[in-house]
């Protein structure tokens, strides 16, 4: 397993678990794809996307179980991040814990 990380709001994170299907945030419909980041780069999105937000939920995911629809892309300081082109589904969630 490959661990990897999706940073949601309490409100985003309430309606994925009402719908069970995760299309992505504002930002990820604007870009077309839903980012993640790895355990390492997680604490650098939190501070740069979420700073001051309570309530933001850190989901576990396994990217060898996301499919070829999971692509790793250079991004923040030319680091490759994981980029999912498609919705995440509830059931893919590995982990939920408070970030």
């Amino acid at each position: 397993m490959t661990p990897i990380i999706k940073l949601l709001r309490a409100d985003e994170w309430a309606q994925f678990q009402e719908t069970r299907v995760f299309a992505g945030s504002p930002d990820d419909l604007r870009d077309g794809y839903i980012h993640i980041s790895t355990p390492e780069q997680a604490p650098g999105t939190l501070a740069k996307w979420f700073a001051g937000q309570v309530g933001v939920v850190a989901l576990t995911l396994d990217a060898d179980a996301l499919g070829d629809m999971l692509k790793w892309e250079e991004s923040r300081g030319g680091q490759l991040f994981p980029h999912l082109y498609r919705p995440l589904r509830l059931d893919e969630v590995i982990e939920v814990r408070a970030a």
